[in-house]
């Protein structure tokens, strides 16, 4: 919580939560798209709910078709490097050449999928990690985003009802979860995604994707 606070006060366009009174979630998968891609947007469809993927340009490389499922399915997209670097152990420069290789293929793909030329603007630090200058380079052409729910789904030591609770107890109108589309997460994933879109559909809750 200190954390974020801090993050927010020092670096006030990072976005955490959209400030909004209104009864929408704003679902975000990370590290994607892989194997587990194709289940999380059959579970979305059910509820017609619209999310946000921050995806890791290698993987967009490896499951194309995936991402071109994601997009022509109305989610958004984002930027999560390319091959999703840690930005406090990462140079400056190999960071942001890192960053600049997945918004070509994000953008390149894209295309292919909608004709829209229009870049990508979304964009998340692997782990939240990235530096002062790393942060005053990206937010230049991007939008960053953090998050102020974190189900821990990737967590071991967290078991799939104990992930449940944490999203169901911490998220509130506005609130950006993050779950990851992931082998590591899938466990997890499976029990938490479904309860969290039941939960809330039933307390009339929509999920909208983040705009660019």
């Amino acid at each position: 919580m200190f954390a974020r606070h801090f993050l927010s006060s020092v670096f006030p366009e990072i976005i955490f939560r959209i400030n909004t009174s209104e009864k929408v979630l704003y679902l975000t998968f990370d590290d994607g798209p892989t194997e587990i891609t194709h289940w999380v947007l059959d579970e979305l469809k059910k509820h017609n709910a619209r999310a946000t993927f921050f995806c890791i340009g290698d993987n967009i490389e490896k499951n194309s078709s995936l991402y071109h499922k994601i997009i022509e399915q109305s989610h958004s997209v984002g930027n999560h490097t390319m091959h999703h670097l840690n930005g406090w152990k990462t140079g400056t420069k190999k960071y942001l050449d890192d960053v600049a290789e997945c918004n070509s293929v994000l953008n390149s793909f894209q295309q292919q999928t909608t004709n829209n030329k229009q870049q990508t603007f979304l964009f998340r630090p692997p782990y939240g990690r990235i530096t002062p200058s790393q942060y005053f380079s990206v937010k230049k052409n991007h939008r960053i985003v953090m998050w102020d729910v974190l189900s821990r789904d990737y967590d071991k030591n967290f078991s799939s009802q104990k992930c449940l609770e944490r999203v169901i107890t911490k998220s509130k109108p506005g609130s950006v979860i993050v779950f990851h589309d992931s082998i590591k997460a899938e466990k997890n994933l499976h029990y938490v995604l479904p309860g969290v879109l039941e939960y809330f559909s039933e307390r009339n809750f929509s999920f909208n994707s983040l705009p660019n």
